[in-house]
């Protein structure tokens, strides 16, 4: 399996239309094969206190599951996500994705 934490930071105060975009396609990409995990998320304002650093009011962070690499790879080259990446660049102000696996126990 294959993880992917993707942190996004909107151009100030431009989140939740950022958001609203993402979530658009977020059904299309749960039918995508070998999608088994694709949300967003946000801080949590309680919770940890004095142990956690916020993100902030223009970042979220995607966490993302992919049954192999060339399950990610199909992803990112559907008709969707491009035109998601079209409609929204203007929005973006950073994007850092991390591609990760398991570690050995």
């Amino acid at each position: 399996m294959i993880h992917v934490i993707a942190i996004i930071t909107a151009k100030p105060g431009r989140r939740a239309e950022l958001l609203e975009r993402f979530l658009a396609v977020v059904p299309i990409v749960h039918t995508e094969d070998g999608c088994i995990e694709y949300r967003p998320i946000i801080d949590n304002d309680a919770g940890l206190d004095g142990a956690r650093e916020a993100i902030g009011p223009d970042t979220y962070i995607v966490v993302e599951k992919w049954s192999s690499v060339a399950a990610l790879d199909a992803h990112a080259a559907t008709d969707h996500m491009r035109k998601y990446g079209e409609e929204t660049g203007e929005l973006i102000a950073s994007r850092v994705l991390h591609v990760m696996r398991d570690a050995a126990i």
